[in-house]
């Protein structure tokens, strides 16, 4: 099995991957709160989970890939102010919160898989473990680390030494960069604190989501309310897990507020480490700058879709970046990724009639090598292309060109299909229909020579009719 190395953002530096079960990888990401479509940042990170856990059955490790969907209880800021998204979204569109959940899990989904993400081995909703938080809650109360106030649940980061050693944040100096909220509750003891479970009352006595716990209000009879986000992360992958977890990944974005929090309350509950490598990606960019939906880029999946991209396309473009690096998505950039991914299809397409070899080994040692240090996939890339213009014969090269792309997800040796072409493909196509109308069939051919190159066969058939493959 190859030795890897990852860069954990917990140590700051690039580690040997150690499992804590020899030749068994657990690995949780966190995933999207499904109250609207998610952008193509959210596919990028995806990608780059999926890149990792593929590289992980690419090295023989037997994976348990953890993927969880927030379906309630999420403010529309990581801290504990603004309104809860998913009813943000049940008002918008006139549903219930579940409808709401159940149809932007169906969108995600496809998206994903357009993408040609590894499906998890769990996705759990939010919705369905309100009791293992529950438990965590009542566990953090009975040790003394958090406390109740009318309004809410808290966990007290006084109590836990260690609070910012995954973001590094001075909380004396710079308040503003902690994990604080505002929940309008005078009784809250410190800025820092975070909600563990809100009650239904105060600013959310109106809450559209909420159950009945043992945690005791003056306002509400049961305990009804609902669990902060920060917890439903450390339940689950505790339940899915265990109490001390490989990896665990996400957007930079969480290393703040979301994951420091997840360490208090996961370490405090068990008193066992909570996680072995924190792995993190970069942001996606567009044109430079952060996206924006008042800008109009925050895009989302399909809209390259609408402009005839491929969602491997896309993919392709990810991988050309090294997770931890930041990427800057531009249309220009798509178009070179979508015409460097065909001619790659084109190459092993054309291979497709080859018998398989049994691949050639010097490459196959320098591209695990890539991935072994910490996922380097752009050094892969380099890899693949050195291959493939190498005098490797067609049979060694097809087989090894397999095997690189079960970590690739390129989807290489695929036929293609009519849905898939690109926009210049589709152009080409309609530019030679109108040709054979004039009778103009050496433009017919010159087109149809185009098209091969781009990997598009065209079968002229007895009624006129053309054979796209």
């Amino acid at each position: 099995m190859n030795k890897l190395y990852l860069f954990n953002t917990l140590t700051k530096k690039l580690e040997e991957f150690q499992p804590i079960l020899p030749e068994k990888a657990g690995m949780y990401y966190c995933g999207p709160t499904v109250y609207w479509v998610q952008h193509i940042g959210n596919g990028r990170g995806g990608i780059c989970a999926d890149i990792i856990v593929r590289t992980l059955k690419y090295f023989g490790y037997q994976t348990t890939f953890v993927r969880n969907y927030t379906d309630v209880g999420h403010l529309t800021s990581d801290e504990d102010s603004g309104e809860d998204k998913m009813e943000k979204g049940a008002k918008r569109e006139g549903l219930d919160p579940k409808a709401i959940a159940d149809k932007y899990i169906a969108v995600f989904e496809k998206d994903m898989g357009a993408l040609n993400l590894l499906t998890p081995d769990v996705r759990p909703k939010a919705t369905e473990h309100i009791q293992e938080m529950i438990e965590m809650v009542k566990t953090l109360l009975d040790k003394g680390f958090a406390y109740t106030t009318p309004l809410a649940v808290y966990f007290e980061v006084a109590k836990f030494a260690d609070y910012t050693k995954l973001s590094g944040q001075d909380l004396t100096k710079n308040l503003a960069d902690a994990g604080k909220g505002d929940v309008s509750d005078p009784d809250k003891k410190n800025p820092h604190d975070f909600a563990l479970w809100f009650f239904k009352a105060g600013v959310h006595q109106n809450a559209l989501q909420t159950w009945a716990s043992p945690f005791v209000s003056p306002h509400v009879e049961n305990g009804q309310g609902f669990p902060g986000w920060h917890i439903e992360c450390s339940a689950m992958s505790k339940k899915y897990l265990g109490e001390t977890i490989d990896i665990h990944m996400g957007g930079i974005e969480h290393i703040p507020v979301h994951h420091t929090n997840e360490i208090a309350q996961a370490e405090c509950s068990s008193g066992k480490k909570f996680v072995n490598y924190w792995l993190h990606n970069e942001h996606l960019l567009v044109d430079g700058k952060k996206m924006a939906k008042s800008a109009g880029t925050s895009y989302v999946l399909q809209d390259l879709i609408d402009k005839g991209f491929s969602p491997l396309a896309f993919r392709y473009l990810c991988l050309q970046a090294h997770y931890r690096s930041k990427l800057n998505f531009t249309w220009d950039s798509l178009a070179s990724a979508q015409t460097g991914w065909e001619r790659l299809r084109v190459t092993a397409r054309s291979l497709n009639s080859v018998e398989t070899g049994v691949g050639d080994s010097g490459f196959e040692e320098k591209f695990a090598t890539a991935l072994a240090n910490d996922f380097d996939v752009p050094q892969a890339l380099v890899v693949v292309q050195e291959l493939l213009k190498s005098d490797v014969n067609d049979a060694d090269k097809k087989a090894s060109l397999l095997k690189f792309d079960q970590v690739l997800g390129l989807d290489l040796f695929a036929e293609v299909k009519a849905k898939e072409l690109s926009a210049s493909a589709i152009s080409l196509i309609e530019q030679r229909k109108q040709a054979r109308i004039n009778k103009d069939f050496k433009l017919s051919d010159d087109l149809r020579d185009q098209l091969l190159k781009l990997g598009v066969k065209i079968k002229d058939l007895p009624n006129g009719e053309m054979e796209v493959s």
